[in-house]
């Protein structure tokens, strides 16, 4: 018999260690919140007639010893509480000891039968949350059991989670197939779960390797807008810092000026708090022979803008900004106080995919029409960027793939978005972890009680 001590951030990650290097048929003997972590003492080939012959220190306790513990550590309370609080207490006990049976009946032997389905567990564990919710001044005896209940939902979230993988992975393994493509891909887990949802439930093997891809083409909305063929007007490209918003602008100015001559082509510089950002748009515009205006606050933008209203084409560069800036709103008051304004958000295909969405919500407010996606020639992966233009159903103008001014810019195709991400992904030989499948697709009953 193998024991060994594991230690974690947190309960999931513990599990992980347990299964990654134990595998499946480890047993669980003890678990112990400390200041750097979870602790959990795991046995491989369990013995437990050797483990009490020996004596061992981590003997697994029962359901009645723990019943009986947290009976002890609950009896100063019960004297000084009201009767509610102890029934809600005694259920909590009650429901964690048997909670942790059937999770041990069903956790630990796979290949056993399985005596309780993922629902009856899922719905045991959440009545094991609601028993254990107690007042906020509650004592450390009280806290104590709802900490030990709180890593027991942990350990079952991520139990549960492995069980329902894997039940889909045998009962749908062409289904399962695509969700492992689409975390390759890197398309976000509640994005990837909506574009499986499109797919005919009796597909084919075939079906399934080309289908996803095209259901992901049909998800990208793009805005069809091309300055060559379309009517430029006033438009003011938005975004956090160091995105690409004035190298964009200039490409587009340029294209522009191909189409319509420097004479019917301006340029408004908004961003008074990055050092050089006027003077980077200026040179741009000496480049291409347009006329750079600025403007500092919205009177003095409304005023630009009536300078400029024969114009065909205005562009106006604003400041990069986080979504926490308090600046920000003053940025937003300027943009909406012009009228026939249209505000693009420009997206980078190489930041984060959270980090794309939390841009996306935070420039919100000024409800953009469309938004730009660049850098797409620096991105390993662009799934987390096409996964942040579907759940926020954003329309593409254009992508960027490059410095060059105008020539890497190109009007959105979701087909070639797609054909890129594919690309991409044979450059990489990775495999998802089933650990991580199971995180994102397995059902964590608790987090959705």
């Amino acid at each position: 018999m193998k024991i060994k001590r594991f230690v974690a951030a947190d309960m999931r990650q513990a599990m992980r260690q347990v299964r990654d290097e134990q595998g499946p048929d480890a047993v669980i003997l003890s678990t112990r919140r400390m200041d750097d972590g979870i602790e959990i003492i795991a046995a491989l080939d369990y013995d437990e007639a050797l483990v009490r012959e020996a004596g061992f220190a981590f003997e697994p306790p029962t359901a009645e010893e723990t019943a009986a513990k947290h009976a002890a550590a609950l009896a100063p309370i019960r004297a000084t509480r009201d009767s509610d609080r102890a029934a809600r207490i005694d259920q909590a006990r009650a429901a964690t000891a048997a909670a942790v049976e059937r999770a041990t009946k069903v956790g630990t032997n796979p290949n056993a039968p399985q005596r309780q389905s993922s629902a009856a567990l899922a719905s045991s564990v959440a009545d094991v949350v609601r028993a254990a919710t107690v007042s906020p001044n509650s004592d450390s005896a009280v806290n104590g059991v709802r900490a030990e209940i709180n890593n027991l939902r942990e350990m079952l979230e991520v139990q549960l989670s492995t069980l329902a993988w894997n039940q889909m992975d045998r009962e749908q393994p062409l289904r399962a197939r695509v969700l492992r493509e689409m975390t390759r891909l890197g398309i976000d887990g509640d994005v990837a779960r909506a574009l499986c949802a499109e797919l005919p439930a009796d597909m084919t093997s075939e079906q399934a390797r080309y289908l996803p891809l095209g259901i992901l083409s049909r998800n990208i909305r793009t805005s069809g807008r091309n300055f060559d063929t379309v009517g430029g007007g006033i438009t003011a490209l938005v975004g956090t810092t160091g995105v690409g918003k004035t190298t964009t602008i200039a490409k587009l100015a340029a294209r522009a000026v191909l189409r319509h001559g420097a004479s019917n082509v301006a340029l408004i510089s908004a961003d008074q708090y990055r050092i050089g950002a006027g003077a980077q748009l200026e040179h741009y515009g000496r480049l291409l022979g347009v006329r750079v205006y600025n403007a500092h606050d919205a009177d003095s933008l409304r005023n630009v803008l009536l300078q400029l209203r024969s114009k065909h084409t205005v562009l106006v560069d604003t400041a990069g900004m986080a979504g926490n800036d308090p600046k920000l709103q003053q940025q937003f008051d300027t943009l909406r106080a012009t009228s026939n304004l249209r505000v693009c958000l420009v997206l980078a295909a190489n930041a984060q995919a959270q980090a794309i969405d939390n841009a996306i919500r935070s420039y919100a407010p000024l409800s953009p029409q469309t938004a730009i996606l660049t850098k797409l020639d620096e991105a390993p992966l662009i799934g987390g960027a096409l996964s942040a233009l579907i759940r926020h159903a954003m329309p593409l103008d254009y992508t960027t793939d490059g410095q060059r001014v105008p020539e890497d810019i190109a009007s959105a195709d979701a087909r070639k978005l797609v054909c890129l991400a594919a690309q991409l992904l044979k450059q990489r030989n990775e495999e998802p972890d089933d650990a991580i499948l199971a995180d994102r697709f397995g059902i964590a009953a608790p987090a959705h009680a």
